[in-house]
């Protein structure tokens, strides 16, 4: 991998005044997951396939 970073934001959308969302993925078991914030509140959760498995990246380009 280009970097140590271990979680990589991958994409992020704003919806705007402090709303955002945000898909991550841990370079090291390629899981995806979903970061949601909304002022001073939010939430991670693990993004998951139609069969309820988890959505795992298999490679990950660091910048």
């Amino acid at each position: 991998m280009a970097s140590d970073k271990r979680f990589v934001w991958v994409d992020r959308e704003t919806g705007g005044f402090l709303k955002e969302a945000i898909v991550i993925v841990d370079s090291q078991t390629g899981v995806n997951y979903l970061l949601v914030s909304y002022g001073y509140t939010g939430g991670l959760t693990p993004l998951l396939d139609e069969n309820g498995r988890p959505i795992v990246t298999k490679r990950i380009i660091n910048d």
